[in-house]
């Protein structure tokens, strides 16, 4: 099973297609200014997880991003993104050091088990001051339609134009668990790239909520009016914030 890094190049991938990309970072901003005023912080420090339009924000002074193959870490020094690329193995020295963690695209969902989802929430709980960002679709009211597939995304870039079809594939004998598959088709060469597969885990609202409070967080909040969409998808996800002391 492939790394959360190959669906960050998917994300660029998108990204760098989509004529409205400019659109696309301004809602992004939106979001994190209005998860900073909820809770009336300003980040100083902030850590990425894997590449998503809200790296390209300006929501904080210092950035780091973990969790991306060398195709993003150039491209984002070609867009003079000033940032600090931090090994995932490296992250372990970094306890408490970020005022927030952004880790979207339903990161907790990337893993083969309830312990390895458990050991990620720790993991990324354990560097962050004030917040973690997250985000997750309701698995618990899951419309059947969804489970084989998300909802197709095309993205153009003035005449050309590509199409994002993620497809899932159940377990038969784990009804949480499932691997995913990313097709993304250039209409224009007729050619298609296939990323995947990889490992997927269902994370309900409550489980995730008992992981972080066992990480130590202080609180947990579904954020009712903010709904986040990605690169590579029209499926709305909720846009979670964990806090600490």
């Amino acid at each position: 099973m492939l790394h959360f890094s190959t669906v960050s190049d998917v994300n660029l991938l998108a990204f760098k297609n989509n004529n409205r990309s400019q659109d696309v970072i301004e809602k992004k901003q939106d979001i994190l200014d209005s998860i900073a005023q909820f809770y009336n912080l300003a980040a100083s420090r902030m850590l990425f997880v894997g590449f998503s339009s809200f790296v390209l924000t300006n929501s904080s002074k210092e950035i780091s991003i973990t969790g991306i193959s060398d195709s993003v870490k150039e491209y984002l020094m070609a867009q003079k993104v000033k940032f600090k690329y931090i090994p995932e193995i490296e992250l372990i020295k970094y306890r408490k050091q970020f005022d927030v963690v952004v880790a979207v695209d339903e990161y907790f969902t990337y893993a083969d088990s309830d312990q390895t989802q458990k050991d990620m929430v720790g993991q990324i709980c354990n560097l962050a001051t004030d917040y973690v960002i997250t985000t997750l679709r309701d698995y618990k009211n899951q419309d059947y339609k969804d489970r084989e597939f998300s909802q197709p995304s095309i993205v153009r870039n003035n005449s050309e134009s590509m199409v994002f079809l993620e497809s899932h594939n159940w377990s038969q004998r784990d009804r949480n668990s499932w691997s995913s598959t990313i097709y993304a088709i250039d209409q224009q060469e007729r050619s298609m790239e296939t990323y995947g597969e990889f490992a997927r885990h269902t994370m309900y609202f409550k489980q995730l909520a008992n992981f972080s409070a066992v990480a130590g967080a202080e609180d947990f909040t579904v954020h009712k009016n903010l709904m986040y969409k990605g690169l590579i998808k029209k499926n709305y996800e909720h846009v979670i914030t964990i806090t600490f002391n």
